[in-house]
């Protein structure tokens, strides 16, 4: 069976490429147009995360880049090559997406919510009845910040933290709707937040937290200036819950435990996985990362400040952000450990492992913040 795959120079696609590759002898890369070359960065990951030089020199053999662009009808390609492609393959699994927690609804929909579409499209058009592995994420739960999400819901009555989850969930609303047009099965997998120990590289994709990292940064930058050379550290208040939870997953057993859940038999519809760590990361160890990465003290409150800094009030504009420190909830995962039982666990996620992965290499992790109280009075509340 040969299978296509989208987003495979991303930060869960290279890692569901290299589970692909171990048990199918090609690839077909569906690579959006004009990124730049895809199989030189397929081959650079390889080699800087350790692939011996001959599997490295096997893939312009066992990779088949089409280019494509995922917001466009037929994938931007022509009816002919786009018919041709369908017909060749009997799996489809869709990886790509925007995950900007920044991005405005209608440049979100564009991606990932089209996209889907387009890919679903491609999926109807084969001969083979190719089977589909659409990637979502756990966070279609929405703004629901305590209590269990389990696997079959999907619904929108709680509303959602920011537009990007709301674009997984239009997206996921669309293969529902395609298995039942079609009569034909769809596994959806909905990873947490996904991590690694990698340290990072120019020429890897980027840490999804280094994101949160770098919003920090700018922040800091534009409420003060000269922050980057102070003595002293912020001090900025964000709303969160001191016994709040955040799950994250490595992702090199995120993509094991997604290939593993493609290879089971179909229940003839949606089957839907949370492809979740099966412990809780506390929120007042991100808290603790991010001090370590950012000049800043952060205090969890209860509620938004009556009087925000210039820093707090920057930070309101990334509500996608901050809002997941005061999530408490929890992701069922019932159906994935019935599946595959113990082997669905995974390696503690700490604050060691975090650090490793977004420190530059062998910088060690630093001890706690040694903030002055006069720094700490003082600090950007007029």
């Amino acid at each position: 069976m040969h299978v296509a795959l989208t987003g495979a120079t991303g930060f869960l696609g290279l890692r569901l490429l290299r589970r692909l590759l171990d048990t199918h002898r090609s690839v077909t890369v569906l690579a959006h147009t004009g990124s730049g070359n895809a199989l030189h960065r397929i081959s650079r990951f390889f080699e800087l995360t350790g692939a011996s030089a001959e599997f490295t020199a096997g893939l312009p053999d066992r990779l088949r880049v089409v280019e494509t662009d995922l917001a466009l009808p037929r994938l931007g390609l022509s009816g002919r090559t786009f018919q041709k492609l369908a017909d060749g393959l009997g799996a489809i699994w869709h990886s790509a997406g925007s995950i900007n927690l920044e991005g405005d609804l209608p440049e979100l929909r564009r991606t990932n919510v089209e996209g889907t579409r387009h890919v679903l499209e491609l999926a109807a058009a084969g001969r083979q009845m190719p089977a589909v592995h659409h990637v979502s994420t756990a966070f279609v739960a929405g703004a629901r910040r305590d209590g269990v999400a389990y696997e079959d819901e999907l619904d929108d009555a709680r509303g959602f933290e920011n537009a990007y989850e709301r674009s997984k969930y239009e997206a996921e609303l669309l293969v529902h709707a395609w298995s039942r047009e079609h009569g034909r099965p769809a596994l959806v997998l909905r990873p947490s937040i996904l991590v690694t120990d990698l340290p990072p590289h120019p020429e890897l994709p980027a840490h999804p937290l280094l994101v949160i990292e770098r919003i920090l940064r700018d922040a800091c930058r534009a409420a003060d200036p000269a922050s980057p050379g102070r003595a002293d550290r912020l001090r900025v208040r964000t709303v969160g819950h001191p016994h709040g939870r955040l799950n994250l997953l490595q992702v090199e057993h995120a993509a094991e435990v997604m290939v593993r859940l493609a290879g089971l038999a179909p229940s003839g519809g949606v089957d839907t996985y949370h492809v979740v760590h099966d412990r809780d990361v506390p929120v007042p160890t991100v808290v603790t990362l991010l001090e370590r990465l950012v000049p800043l003290s952060i205090d969890l409150v209860a509620t938004r400040p009556d009087a925000p800094s210039a820093l707090e009030a920057l930070l309101d504009y990334y509500p996608g952000m901050t809002a997941y420190l005061a999530h408490r909830r929890r992701f069922d995962d019932t159906r994935v450990r019935t599946r595959l039982g113990p082997s669905a666990a995974s390696a503690p996620v700490g604050l060691d492992y975090l650090w490793s992965g977004l420190a530059p290499r062998g910088k060690p992790l630093p001890g706690a913040p040694d903030i002055p109280p006069a720094a700490l009075s003082s600090a950007s509340y007029a």
